[in-house]
């Protein structure tokens, strides 16, 4: 199969970039929360696990207690489930639904550190589309190291017949919360908050994967990364709308970065948010 030119330019900065991590923890972009299915029934039993890689593939990532600031799962009722999982779990939580309305999931990390050499740091921040960092370093004229701490902030649904569980936001630093249920509509709206703010000017990427017999994932490590399928910026009410097609597994994701309130440990802070769902076929 060919691809473009254009296609290739920007896949070999994404590995460029991912090359250029170190830590189990930065060999990867995307982070996502994903479930064993994504629909199910009142008293099934559901386990989400976490993954980080690029292009909706990834490896697992542990639970780690240390990292956590949020977890919660809402279903007839919300929960603060950080303290359920142990310690190094593949499985990060595992619950019956009490209901047929659906479940949400939302997860925050605390900081991790990385530092890039200044060209890779400059390149990531050209494929992310974080137009504004970029220009503070250029107009700067520094080619120093990129210095920044990130944090994860994850949300998966299960989809359900109550699609409100999943229309408010979660409390996350930064989230991407849908304006309407995301699983049938041909576009779909989603709000980008920081800090309980709409966001303006935030690049939504959207990643699309088929699901196995039962609205369940195949296993994110033994697939093949593929590229965004759309994207768009969010306006001044901080939503993006992006027309998805066709069913299956859908990632949505979005990274916010703004200097360091404390310099002496990064130059940049980010925050990656994600939103994981299932697509059925259209009528």
């Amino acid at each position: 199969m060919k691809h473009s030119p254009s296609f290739a330019r920007v896949l070999g900065a994404l590995l460029l970039v991912a090359g250029a991590f170190v830590s189990a923890d930065a060999q990867a972009h995307e982070f996502w929360l994903s479930p064993s299915r994504y629909r199910a029934a009142a008293g099934d039993t559901i386990e989400v696990s976490a993954h980080i890689g690029t292009g909706f593939r990834g490896e697992l990532k542990p639970y780690a207690a240390s990292r956590v600031v949020h977890f919660s799962l809402r279903h007839a009722r919300s929960i603060d489930i950080a303290n359920l999982a142990r310690n190094g779990d593949a499985v990060m939580a595992r619950f019956l639904l009490p209901d047929q309305g659906g479940a949400l999931l939302a997860y925050e990390g605390n900081f991790a550190d990385i530092e890039l050499p200044g060209p890779q740091f400059d390149a990531y921040l050209a494929l992310e589309g974080l137009e504004e960092p970029l220009a503070a370093r250029r107009k700067a004229g520094t080619s120093l190291p990129g210095r920044e701490r990130y944090a994860r902030c994850g949300k998966t649904w299960i989809s359900g017949a109550d699609p409100g569980r999943l229309l408010a936001p979660a409390g996350l630093t930064f989230e991407l919360t849908p304006l309407a249920d995301p699983t049938r509509a041909p576009q779909v709206r989603v709000r980008a908050t920081y800090r309980g703010r709409a966001l303006a000017g935030a690049l939504v990427r959207a990643w699309r994967r088929p699901l196995a017999p039962g609205e369940q994932p195949f296993d994110p490590a033994a697939r093949d990364s593929v590229p965004p399928v759309a994207q768009a910026r969010t306006d001044r009410d901080g939503v993006a709308t992006l027309a998805l097609s066709g069913a299956g597994e859908w990632l949505l994701s979005a990274v916010h970065m703004v200097p360091s309130a404390d310099p002496q440990e990064a130059d940049w802070e980010s925050w990656w948010a994600s939103l994981t769902f299932a697509r059925e076929p259209l009528p």
